[in-house]
């Protein structure tokens, strides 16, 4: 069991019994480990104390970053959200495939790609010769499933696995602000319609901590009547978390569906909330 999924358990614990308002002795029993473990892991992997990390998890802090959020996508608008967006000062330049790559389904690329952990549990990217094209997290026992939908989706392109150059990558994207290198940067390529694409670009305007709705982000690209048509774009975000479409959520605040679970989604928006200073990266290789 990696640390997301003791954290994991804790979050589903509270969400069953948080009119118990539970101790920390509780929430470690949860966890399958002693108070003072608990909280050293908890402090480690979210850069906060339990207490403080358990206030971002409140509808009433979700709204306040609602709201933060819509001036900071109006100013996006009123830039004409020219790019390339930023994740948490890491520059993210992301280019879309033509017709023609679309068709050739990666013809004659090598793709590397392997499995590495996350403060959010194991993930699977892939990088192509145009930048990451594939990012993903699995659940326990879900690696051959990943791996087929991976070949799958570039069905022309030859496979090397490289666990090390994955644990590197996600280093890299999950390292927390106070901790990056301010000249970091990292390419990624998609696969999508004009229309997809254009909403994966809007998305890297939204930065961590800041939330946005369906109807907002259909404003910003130009199409206020079509928020349905960017939800299910938000959806085949092939990218997890590099393309954040975890900070999508309903106007009423409600944190919504997620294609990797709703667990997950809510804790990355709590996690980004955190008000930390500064937090290791937890990037092992599996």
């Amino acid at each position: 069991m990696n640390d997301y999924e003791r954290i994991a358990g804790v979050i589903r614990y509270l969400d069953e019994h948080h009119t118990d308002q539970p101790e920390l002795t509780v929430l470690a029993r949860q966890a399958g480990l002693s108070p003072f473990h608990f909280h050293r892991l908890f402090s480690r992997w979210a850069g906060v104390t339990p207490k403080d990390f358990l206030q971002c998890l409140t509808l009433a802090q979700v709204k306040e970053s609602l709201r933060n959020g819509a001036s900071i996508l109006d100013s996006a608008l009123d830039a004409g959200l020219s790019g390339p967006g930023r994740l948490h000062d890491l520059c993210v330049n992301l280019d879309a495939a033509s017709p023609g790559e679309m068709k050739a389904g990666g013809t004659a690329w090598t793709l590397v790609a392997g499995f590495a952990v996350s403060p959010f549990g194991t993930c699977l990217v892939a990088e192509s010769p145009r930048g990451i094209c594939h990012l993903s997290f699995v659940e326990a026992g879900g690696g051959d499933a990943a791996w087929a939908r991976l070949e799958a989706a570039w069905p022309n392109s030859r496979l090397r696995r490289n666990d090390s150059t994955a644990a590197r990558i996600i280093g890299k994207i999950f390292t927390p602000p106070a901790n990056r290198d301010p000249r970091a940067g990292l390419r990624a390529f998609v696969k999508g319609t004009a229309f997809q694409v254009r909403v994966w670009r809007a998305l890297l305007e939204v930065p961590p901590g800041q939330l946005t709705t369906y109807g907002r982000l259909a404003a910003a690209i130009g199409h206020p009547a079509a928020a349905r048509a960017v939800g299910t774009a938000v959806g085949q975000n092939p990218l997890a978390y590099l393309i954040p479409c975890h900070r999508v959520i309903r106007e009423t605040g409600v944190i919504g569906h997620y294609r990797w679970g709703r667990l997950r989604k809510r804790t990355m928006v709590a996690w980004e909330s955190a008000p930390r200073v500064s937090q290791p990266a937890l990037i092992a290789a599996v």
